[in-house]
């Protein structure tokens, strides 16, 4: 006969640990893919917007969109990285190589957790910074390269989230049987 859990840490030990590292690998991935594409729709549409008025800022501006791509680069990356450290094996709940799975996957799952929401604000910070931007550079061409520098500064928060995450899954090495 089985028992049910009688605590949340009971009903989490009791999830695969497979389970936890794949979805860091999901969310690191699809959070970063999401930024990505909300900083690309504030920057397109202003940009848009803004080239009606002075059209010579289309392609000058189109740098904006880029370092948004960039973020979805980020993401892209950390996931290959973290999903080459998982390996699966099965071993019994409560023995010492199960404790050191579970802890692989749970350090892979927060690292993807660090990684996308780092990255989500991040391409939301660029696609602000790119929309003022362009908004900007097609009233007062001088201030371009200025704001530019800001953006680069909002993108290097995407950095600093691939950073970290390479720092937490660091010591995440599953045993294998």
């Amino acid at each position: 006969m089985t028992t049910m859990p009688t605590t949340y840490s009971d009903l989490f030990y009791g999830i695969s640990p497979y389970s936890w590292a794949y979805t860091g690998v999901g969310l690191a991935l699809g959070t970063s893919i999401v930024g990505a594409a909300w900083g690309i729709f504030i920057t397109g549409a202003s940009l848009l917007g803004a080239s009606v008025k002075a059209p010579r800022i289309r392609s000058k501006n189109l740098i904006s969109v880029i370092f948004c791509e960039a973020v979805a680069i980020y993401g892209v990356i950390i996931a290959i990285i973290l999903q080459g450290k998982i390996s699966e094996s099965h071993f019994a709940p409560g023995s010492a190589e199960y404790a050191k799975n579970a802890f692989s996957a749970y350090s892979i799952f927060w690292s993807g957790i660090s990684v996308g929401l780092s990255n989500l604000v991040c391409g939301i910070c660029v696609g602000i910074t790119g929309s003022g931007c362009a908004l900007s550079d097609a009233q007062t061409p001088e201030t371009f390269v200025k704001i530019l520098v800001i953006e680069i500064f909002g993108s290097a928060l995407g950095l600093f989230g691939v950073i970290v995450a390479i720092i937490q899954s660091g010591d995440a090495s599953f045993i294998k049987n």
